[in-house]
């Protein structure tokens, strides 16, 4: 089952897209995903949408919504900030425990690029709630990301006009403030159960670097898997089926242990 779902962040609306399993027993496990910068719900060549639907056949729910100011969500991108999207991820997380067929023992979330960022730190404060992790080139380098190529006086003429324009979205300084401000990888170090992280050797966007850093944090708890030859997004059919295979591995191993399907012969 796949319907369209609704959170309120004060006067403001995500939207967002639930997966539920059909014909499972019990209580069902579920995964909350976290897209990227300038990304949405649907993920980078629908890979959120195509994961969500394997899930459901393993009887693991999921949730993905597109943040504030992103994808069909209500408010402007130019007002967008990571400390918001970590905001909009606290509510996403209440939402998924509080589903009535949720196991809330058996929560994961999984988060791309600067979600991953938000997902590692989202993990790190609600460690008691979220039972696993997993990052898909995770963004903990945003704030070089942001400020890269970028002078001071580049930088103060932004603050000066507020925003400037990046391939037609308009980055507002706010954004670029908060990230300088917030050091992501202290935020997600306090996380202490199992964590898998997925990247693309040849990503250049994000270098592979970020997730090995990661993976000092979490030390025996992180396994990294990386894609001989991928870019940031997975952009092969071959890299995107690995990608999916080792995320539902994880996962089934993770919060699927106990889950039935319904035998239609004995009902």
């Amino acid at each position: 089952m796949q319907k369209s779902i609704e959170i309120k962040n004060e006067d403001l609306t995500l939207r967002g897209m639930l997966h539920k399993p059909e014909n499972f027993n019990g209580k069902l496990p579920i995964v909350c995903m976290f897209h990227g910068f300038t990304g949405d719900k649907l993920g980078s060549h629908f890979m959120f949408v195509r994961l969500s639907r394997i899930l459901a056949d393993k009887g693991i729910a999921s949730i993905r919504f597109d943040f504030i100011g992103s994808g069909e969500s209500d408010g402007d991108f130019v007002n967008m900030t990571l400390s918001k999207e970590l905001e909009d991820s606290r509510l996403i997380l209440q939402y998924a425990k509080s589903l009535d067929f949720v196991d809330e023992d058996k929560i994961g979330i999984l988060g791309f690029s600067m979600g991953g960022a938000v997902a590692s730190m989202l993990a790190s404060e609600y460690k008691e709630t979220v039972k696993t992790l997993c990052l898909w080139a995770p963004a903990g380098n945003m704030a070089e990301i942001a400020v890269q190529g970028k002078s001071e006086k580049d930088i103060e003429k932004v603050r000066k006009i507020g925003c400037y324009d990046l391939d037609g979205y308009l980055i507002g300084i706010d954004f670029i403030d908060d990230l300088l401000n917030t050091d992501i990888f202290k935020k997600s170090s306090s996380y202490d159960k199992n964590v898998l992280l997925i990247h693309g050797t040849n990503d250049t966007s994000v270098p592979i670097s970020t997730s090995e850093k990661y993976l000092e944090l979490y030390g025996t708890k992180g396994v990294l898997h990386s894609i001989s030859g991928s870019n940031h997004t997975f952009t092969s059919k071959a890299f995107e089926n690995e990608v999916l295979d080792y995320t539902v591995g994880f996962f089934e191993g993770e919060l699927n242990t106990t889950i039935s399907k319904f035998n239609s012969l004995t009902l």
